[in-house]
């Protein structure tokens, strides 16, 4: 199957010495979606940021990052021609990234800028079917009703649905989602998730979500990437991540990231849990 994200002996030191990525190593296929777990300052949005081509990693080192097979940084250089390879990827931000004051219908529209002309995006001027297209992406993710209203009046969920429906106008074929129901309640939440899941069904998008609950990881991704300390401790099937093993590879902070319940189990409209496509890796448990 074809690798959608590389990433090679990545690294990354903030100002003060503080390493906050070491070594990262991961093979990401089409297809999959994949949870990043780990408790605050493990690295998640740090990852997430590298692979989006948002932040350089050390250029002391060779690290590599490519989605599929164009490259998005090398030895702590960004890409010259990032932003084509970022057309291909949709960020959908914990706290939405929309402009307020500007229609959800526009703000959907924004994905598809990089390929109108230059005065077009300008003056935001779309065509019919353009826009036909931005109200089908709105559909799929159930706010078509809104899309008239400005951003700003829609509540948390509705902000983080049109995000995801901004990113399937881009056309990407990548989602790297940051924890996107870090701050929604639990009907908001299972939305997101269900929308998430179903792009990735539907439309085969690879789907990288940062998480905090690992019960929801379990839930909606076949396979799971936990971070530890900026380090990678477990790579492979969700369904292996008990209470056992979380304690083995976090030790005390275990109990922080079991603490988090989930929130989505609560209701009584509870999502299938997804069938995977093809074998998942066996697990991989590394020393933090």
């Amino acid at each position: 199957m074809e690798t959608a994200i590389h990433i090679n002996a990545l690294n990354k030191t903030f100002r003060g010495g503080r390493q906050a990525l070491h070594d990262i190593r991961l093979n990401i296929r089409t297809g999959e979606m994949v949870a990043l777990i780990g408790a605050s300052g493990s690295g998640k949005s740090t990852l997430l940021r590298h692979m989006a081509g948002l932040m350089a990693g050390d250029a002391a080192d060779h690290g590599l990052i490519q989605i599929h097979g164009k490259t998005v940084q090398q030895g702590g250089k960004i890409a010259a021609d990032i932003r084509q390879t970022r057309a291909a990827v949709g960020f959908v931000f914990q706290q939405f990234n929309l402009v307020d004051r500007l229609p959800v219908i526009v703000n959907v529209l924004a994905g598809m800028l990089h390929r109108v002309p230059w005065w077009r995006s300008l003056l935001r001027w779309f065509t019919p079917a353009e826009v036909a297209k931005g109200l089908e992406a709105l559909k799929r993710v159930g706010i078509a009703e809104c899309c008239a209203q400005r951003a700003s009046t829609l509540s948390g969920g509705q902000q983080q649905r049109a995000a995801i429906a901004r990113a399937m106008v881009q056309g990407a074929k990548v989602i790297l989602a940051d924890e996107p129901i870090a701050s929604l309640d639990p009907e908001s939440s299972r939305k997101v998730m269900d929308i998430l899941a179903r792009v990735n069904r539907e439309d085969r998008c690879t789907v990288v979500v940062s998480l905090h609950q690992v019960n929801v990881a379990i839930k909606y991704c076949p396979r799971t990437v936990a971070l530890h300390h900026g380090c990678v401790v477990y790579d492979g099937p969700s369904a292996a991540l008990t209470p056992t093993l979380l304690r083995e590879l976090y030790g005390a902070e275990a109990d922080d990231i079991l603490s988090l319940g989930d929130h989505i189990t609560s209701l009584q409209d509870k999502p299938s849990r997804l069938v995977p496509t093809a074998a998942w890796p066996q697990p991989v448990a590394l020393a933090a």
